[in-house]
Parts: C-alpha cells; structure tokens; sequence
C-alpha cells in the first residue's frame, strides 16, 4: 500500500495518467500532421508552379538565343555591306581626287598656254586646250565633251573679245 491506498489503483491510475498524456500528445499530434499535410500540398504546388516557370524562363531563353543570332547575322550582313560601300567609295574618292589633279594640271597648262599664245593664233589655243583634255582625262568621255565644249566656248569668247 502506498499513501494508504492499494498498489493496484496507484499503477491503474498511474496508467490512466500516463494514457491520457498518449491521448493528448496523439491529439498534438495529429494537428502537426494535419498541417504538415497541408504544407505538403502547398509545397507540392509550389514545386509545380516552379517548374512551369522554369520550362516557360527556358523556352524564353531559346527564343532570346534565335532572336540574338538572326539580329548577329543581321548586323553582320549590314557591316560587310558598309564595308563595301566604304571601299567602293574610296575607290570614288581616289578617282575624284585624280580626275581633279588632271583637270587642274589642263587648266594650268590652258593657261599658261593662253599666256604665251594670247598674240598667237586663237585656232592653236583651241587645238591645244582640246589635245590636252583628251589626253589627261580618257575615263569619262561624256564628261570631257562637256568640258572641251565649255573651254572652246570660253576661248572663242576671248578671241571676239581681243
């Protein structure tokens, strides 16, 4: 006997607290699995929108990679073509640059010719003036005709004038 009662309902009642400690914890129990469920499932969608989001960020970066490469072969299609025209240009600038010292070099020779023929016979000046043309510039024909019409022009003024 202990405290006066018998061992029996001292280890009966010992059990009976102990069960109801079970019972309770069981409860707690229950609850923490109960939202551990609940976390599973959001957790579950949560995993499922992530992965939505990454095929979608994926197939994003597959369209970026197409989009670069068409606009790379792009740009560098417009740069072999600025690289023509820049050389094609050149070309024209070196032309020009020639075709102007030719003209310069005639209308000096004109001139001085000019100078020393002005008592000289205008016919002579003429011939002259149309040999050189014809000679320093042979590229473009239509554009020394002009010239040539523009120099006989001016040389038959300056014969009236004398």
């Amino acid at each position: 006997m202990i405290f006066g009662l018998p061992i029996g309902i001292f280890v009966e009642g010992a059990v009976a607290i102990l069960l109801a400690l079970t019972i309770a914890y069981c409860v707690v129990l229950n609850a923490r699995l109960k939202r551990l469920h609940a976390d599973r499932d959001a957790l579950r969608q949560i995993v499922n929108d992530l992965v939505t989001a990454t095929n979608l960020a994926n197939k994003a970066i597959q369209e970026l990679k197409a989009g670069a490469l068409e606009a790379d072969l792009a740009l560098k299609a417009r740069l072999e073509e600025a690289e023509r025209f820049g050389i094609e240009l050149a070309h024209h600038v070196t032309a020009g640059t020639t075709l102007i010292e030719r003209i310069t070099r005639i209308a000096s020779a004109v001139r001085q010719h000019q100078a020393q023929t002005q008592k000289a016979a205008p016919q002579a000046l003429e011939e002259t003036v149309e040999e050189a043309v014809a000679a320093a510039v042979a590229d473009e024909p239509s554009k020394i005709q002009t010239a040539l019409a523009k120099l006989s022009a001016r040389v038959r003024t300056d014969r009236s004038a004398a």
